[in-house]
């Protein structure tokens, strides 16, 4: 018996050896190991991704409950530093020479930009202008001096590759809605009739809303704008100027711009003498009965008044520019009013896109129909760029305003932060 146990034993004993070699040959085989590491981080895998999945829906959830056009903009701020100054050659300066410089928009002082620009919606465009200067005051020797304050808040919304709509609540210029010329301080002059534009897009108009259209090589705006408002117009009343802005530029061969310009302002004015709030425009679509005709003609009486008083105007301007090459640049523009028959023009030529050394000529001149006189101005400059950020500007100006002649040595110096 005792024989047949140990038998058995011996069995069992040579079994569990065998199954226990067959174990240690599988857990030492590297294609098993692999297929269970590959088990165990497949379902590590999908226990991180289901995390995952649950943080994206929480961020989702919480995009959607406390979403903002602000949340994904980036905000680039900008700052310019222009300085210009003049050295006038004469003596014996009165009135009448600072009222001739005036009329030529010499603008000496200090002007100090900073801007706002936010990207929105991949394609819009919030801007704010602060600005800060110093300039000189119409009477000879008199220096007015402004602080930083808001000088203007545009939106450009780009609806498609061809259509543009533009806001601009504060500070609305004509020169805002061109889309497609850049304006930087490369293309400053002197003055501002050596800038290549007609003064006419360098008006301010307070608030504007308007559109710009891009098709092939034509490019068209149309504007709204109202401003002055709290303005005195006449004796009876405080006004606002409501204008029309137009303007279609065509490229006519390359390198070729033929651009017309039109401003049509009508003024309006209260019935009595009111203050009103900023950014509130009255219309005047419906209006108040009279309670006796006395009322009435006074009121008639009052309106015909200022009728003689006030009048609409309009301007007109033609320009064309033609690059000679890829820095140097050739126009003319002039300027109509109808109001009083005045006619500006200007002729420049200019190579001021260089990287090192620039230059400009401009001769320029404006004549009043209603008053019978004419001014004209030569400038000529030098561009001297001493890095991308800081230009020099070294020239000379010659005003002639019937018997003022105003010769200057000017220097302006802009630095862009």
């Amino acid at each position: 018996m005792e024989a047949v146990t140990s038998a058995v034993e011996k069995v069992k004993g040579f079994i569990d050896s065998l199954f226990h070699r067959r174990e240690n040959s599988y857990s030492r085989n590297p294609i098993e190991i692999l297929k269970r590491l590959q088990r165990e981080s497949f379902s590590e895998q999908m226990k991180q991704r289901d995390r995952l999945d649950k943080v994206e829906r929480l961020l989702s959830f919480y995009k959607l409950s406390k979403g903002s056009p602000f949340q994904e903009a980036s905000t680039h701020v900008r700052a310019e530093v222009d300085v210009l100054g003049a050295v006038l050659m004469m003596g014996g300066i009165d009135q009448r020479h600072a009222d001739a410089l005036d009329r030529a928009e010499v603008r000496t002082g200090i002007h100090t930009r900073f801007t706002f620009e936010t990207t929105m919606r991949q394609n819009d465009t919030l801007v704010a202008d602060f600005v800060a200067c110093q300039e000189g005051g119409k009477n000879v020797g008199n220096i007015s001096g402004r602080s930083l304050s808001l000088a203007k808040l545009s939106y450009v919304a780009n609806i498609g590759d061809w259509f543009y709509a533009i806001a601009v609540p504060v500070g609305a210029q004509c020169r805002d809605f061109d889309i497609a010329r850049n304006y930087s301080h490369k293309a400053k002059g002197l003055t501002t009739i050596s800038s290549l534009d007609p003064p006419l897009l360098s008006q301010h108009n307070g608030g504007a809303i308007g559109f710009t259209v891009r098709k092939s090589n034509v490019v068209a705006s149309l504007a709204q704008s109202v401003s002055g408002l709290g303005v005195q117009l006449g004796s009876d009343g405080i006004g606002h100027c409501l204008s029309t802005f137009g303007q279609v530029v065509c490229q006519l061969s390359r390198g070729v711009n033929l651009s017309l310009v039109g401003l049509h302002q009508v003024p309006k004015s209260l019935n009595h003498r009111v203050s009103l709030r900023p950014l509130t425009i009255p219309i005047g679509f419906l209006k108040q009965r009279k309670a006796s005709e006395n009322s009435v003609g006074a009121s008639a009486s009052s309106l015909g008044t200022n009728t003689q008083e006030i009048v609409s105007t309009g301007s007109i301007a033609l320009k064309l520019e033609t690059e000679l090459d890829e820095n140097a640049k050739v126009g003319g523009w002039f300027e109509m009013q109808n109001s009083n028959s005045n006619l500006r023009w200007a002729v420049s030529i200019s190579d001021i896109f260089n990287e090192d050394l620039g230059w400009g000529v401009t001769f320029s001149g404006m004549r009043d129909g209603s008053k019978g006189w004419n001014q004209y101005q030569l400038e000529s400059f030098l561009d001297l760029c001493l890095g991308k950020r800081f230009s020099l500007k070294l020239g000379t100006s010659y005003v002639a305003d019937g018997d003022a002649q105003i010769p200057a040595l000017m220097l302006r110096c802009i630095w862009s932060l």
